[in-house]
C-alpha cells in the first residue's frame, strides 16, 4: 500500500495494519498535552475515571501559557490546580513562570515533539507540530484524561488533501500568507477531519518556522492535522533541539489523495483575513486604508524568532502611530532572549511598542491587549471570530508580522512595501 504521511505516522504507532481512510485504529501516543485552561478539566476527568498515575511522567506536558502571568484570581486558581497535579504526579514537563512559553512554540524548541510523533493536546492548535512531521491534533479534555492514564487513544484514519505550493514568494510574503490563501480557496470547513499534506517547491524552500505557521492553522480549515515532509531542514531543526535520532520521512509515491489543491504564489501579495472568519481573505491591497487601533505580533502562529526579525526589520528607525498600541510578545523565553541579544527588543521599544512576556495574551481575548467596542486590531494570530480579542463590537484582521508592523506604523492596514 502506498501511504500518505498521515497513514505512515499512524502505522508507526499501532500494531494494527493501517489501511483506507475511515478505519478506526488504536494508537500509542508520544505526548499528551494540556494548558492552564484545559488541564484542570482533564485532571477532574482523570480523577473521576479512578486513575492514580499518568502512564509516563516524561510524556505528559502541562504548559500554563494562556492566562499567565495570572491575570486574576480565577486564573491563579486554575494554575494552582495544574501545579499541584504536576507535583503530585512528578511530571518532567511542567512549565509556569520564568520557564513558560506559548506551548506550540515551546515544545518544538525544547525537542519534546518532533518527526513521526503522535501528539494529542487539549488545545486545537496542537496541529502546529505537523510542521515537523508529527501527527498532532487537538482533543477534548476527557479524551486527554484517558490518554494521560492509558498512553493511547483511537483515531479514524483521515482522508488526505494534498496541497501543492509552487512559485517564489515575493517580498514580505511568508508562510502565513500561503495558509491564508489556502483558506480563501477551501474555506473554514474545506478540510473537515482531513489531513492537509503540503508539498511543492515553495514548501521545500520554506523555513521550518514557516511550515509550523502553516500547520498551526490547519484547524482553521477544519483539518485534523497539517503535515509536512521531514527533510534535512527539519532534521537540522530537531537535532539542534536535542533529537539526533529523527529520520527523514515523505509520503509514498502513488499515495492516494482525496483531492489535490494547487497554489501558485508567483506574484502573490501579502494576504489579510478580514472579520469575522479566517476564510474571509483578501490581498493586502484590497484592505489598505482600514484604520487600526492595535497591532499584535506574537502567538503560537507567528511568535518565533523569524517573525520577530520580520517585524523588527519593518519597525527599525520608525515609530508606531500615536493612534495604535503595538504589542509584541515573543513566544518563549528562548526567543525573548535571542531577540534581546540580536537587538530586536531595543528596536521594538525604540519604535514605541509594548513588549510583553511569553504568553498567549490577547490572542484568545485573555489579557494584555483586550479590545474595546468599535476598536480594530491587526494581528499575527490565527483566529478573528467575533469577540475573539475582546468586545463583540471589535474587529480583528489577520496578517503576517511584516504587515502587522507596517500597519502599526501607518495607523492603517498597508502593504509593507508602501511605507
Amino acid at each position: 500500500m502506498h501511504r500518505t504521511l498521515a497513514q505512515k505516522i499512524l502505522q508507526r504507532a499501532t500494531d494494527e495494519t493501517v489501511g483506507e481512510a475511515g478505519q478506526i485504529v488504536r494508537c500509542r501516543v508520544s505526548l499528551v498535552l494540556a494548558n492552564d485552561i484545559t488541564a484542570p478539566l482533564a485532571i477532574k476527568s482523570f480523577r473521576a475515571m479512578g486513575a492514580d498515575a499518568v502512564f509516563d511522567t516524561d510524556r505528559v506536558a502541562l504548559v500554563c501559557d494562556h492566562f499567565t502571568p495570572n491575570k486574576d484570581i480565577d486564573s491563579a486558581e486554575q494554575v494552582k490546580v495544574v501545579r499541584e497535579f504536576a507535583t503530585e504526579q512528578g511530571l518532567t514537563h511542567f512549565y509556569e513562570g520564568g520557564n513558560v512559553g506559548v506551548e506550540h512554540a515551546l515544545l518544538p524548541e525544547l525537542g519534546i515533539v518532533g518527526p513521526g510523533d503522535v501528539v494529542i493536546g487539549a488545545d486545537s492548535h496542537t496541529c502546529t507540530y505537523g510542521g515537523l512531521g508529527a501527527f498532532a491534533t487537538g482533543m477534548g479534555s476527557t479524551d486527554i484524561a484517558g490518554a494521560m492514564a492509558l498512553g493511547e487513544t483511537w483515531f479514524k484514519v483521515p482522508p488526505t488533501i494534498r496541497v501543492e505550493v509552487e512559485g517564489e514568494l515575493g517580498e514580505h510574503v511568508q508562510g502565513k500568507d500561503i495558509m491564508l490563501r489556502l483558506l480563501r480557496e477551501i474555506g473554514v470547513a474545506g478540510a473537515l477531519y482531513r489531513a492537509l499534506e503540503f508539498g511543492g517547491s515553495t514548501v521545500d524552500d520554506l523555513s521550518v518556522e514557516g511550515r509550523m505557521t502553516i500547520a498551526n492553522m490547519a484547524i482553521e480549515a477544519g483539518g485534523k492535522v497539517g503535515l509536512f515532509p521531514v527533510d534535512e531542514k527539519t532534521l537540522a531543526y530537531t537535532r539542534a533541539a536535542g533529537r539526533p535520532a529523527d529520520e527523514a520521512m515523505t509520503a509514498d509515491p502513488g499515495a492516494e489523495y482525496e483531492r489535490v489543491v494547487h497554489i501558485d504564489v508567483n506574484g502573490m501579495e501579502p494576504q489579510v483575513a478580514c472579520p469575522h472568519l479566517p476564510e474571509n481573505v483578501k490581498p493586502v491591497s484590497e484592505t489598505s486604508g482600514v484604520a487600526v487601533h492595535q497591532a499584535v505580533i506574537g502567538s503560537c502562529t507567528n511568535g518565533r524568532i523569524e517573525d520577530m526579525r520580520e517585524a523588527a526589520a519593518i519597525l527599525k528607525g520608525r515609530k508606531v502611530s500615536s493612534r495604535v498600541r503595538c504589542i509584541v510578545l515573543p513566544a518563549t523565553p528562548g526567543i525573548w532572549k535571542q531577540a534581546l541579544d540580536e537587538g530586536l527588543i531595543a528596536t521594538f521599544m525604540d519604535a514605541g511598542c509594548v513588549v510583553g512576556p511569553p504568553t498567549c495574551g490577547p490572542c484568545l481575548g485573555g489579557h494584555m491587549g483586550i479590545l474595546a467596542g468599535g476598536e480594530r486590531a491587526i494581528a499575527t494570530t490565527n483566529r478573528n471570530f467575533k469577540g475573539r480579542m475582546g468586545s463583540l463590537q471589535s474587529e480583528v484582521f489577520l496578517a503576517n508580522p511584516a504587515v502587522a508592523a507596517a500597519s502599526a506604523i501607518a495607523g492603517e492596514i498597508i502593504d509593507p512595501s508602501k511605507l
